[in-house]
């Protein structure tokens, strides 16, 4: 039995990675670990990595807003009149089609009030590089702080100009939540725009020839929606 000590904590979110990157934030809960193996074992079929997606994103989007601002406001229990606090700015979600819709609707369910903004970006085979298909989002940003939601971070590209794109629109506070990422796609994000924090389940090894993560968990698009033979 593995027991998640402090220890343990320090190893997962290693020490190093955050002092090269302050930007990131590995999760160290034990339940995110464990979902994340589900997820990635390749004998899960999608039914249950959708389920698990879920899970992970209600999870990380938890850890995600820690930091949100907080007002008080005056309420009634059945019993008295008490003093409560409520979230006191507005905040967007932007999944990055199509991988980022599997995690919308956990990131809504924690975050009702939150408006839903859609990019589309697919990366070229042959180049590696994003190509922008499709941009839903208003004239101006009406959000405080924009999260961006897409399973994976691998050369960072869609992410970095998901961002640009968003900063553009206005939008001043932007984080990136997703469930694994390659050391590369984490670097080129905190060159590009240091001042975007990254939250994830899993820091992976690296990217391979073809761009992919290792270990990786496949496309996550692929796997959430069951088109293992193309789009």
């Amino acid at each position: 039995m593995i027991r998640a000590t402090e220890e343990d904590r320090e190893l997962t979110t290693s020490s190093s990675s955050r002092a090269t990157w302050p930007s990131l934030h590995v999760s160290s809960h034990p339940l995110v670990r464990h979902k994340l193996a589900l997820l990635a074992n390749e004998r899960t079929d999608s039914k249950t990595f959708r389920e698990l997606a879920r899970e992970l994103t209600t999870l990380l989007i938890y850890e995600a807003t820690i930091d949100l601002p907080l007002s008080e406001f005056t309420y009634r229990t059945p019993m008295e009149s008490t003093t409560g606090t409520k979230v006191a700015i507005r905040v967007g979600l932007v999944p990055i089609l199509r991988a980022g819709l599997g995690m919308v609707d956990a990131a809504a369910d924690v975050l009702p009030k939150a408006s839903v903004w859609h990019l589309g970006m697919y990366r070229d085979e042959a180049s590696h590089r994003p190509v922008s298909y499709y941009n839903r989002l208003p004239e101006t940003c009406p959000d405080d702080l924009v999260i961006v939601l897409d399973p994976m971070l691998a050369t960072g590209g869609s992410a970095i100009d998901a961002i640009r794109v968003l900063k553009e629109w206005g939008a001043r506070w932007i984080k990136f939540v997703g469930f694994i990422a390659a050391p590369e796609g984490v670097a080129q994000v905190a060159a590009a725009h240091p001042d975007v924090s990254v939250y994830i389940a899993s820091l992976d090894r690296e990217l391979d020839e073809n761009k992919f993560i290792r270990p990786g968990l496949g496309d996550a698009g692929d796997r959430l929606f069951g088109t293992y033979g193309g789009e």
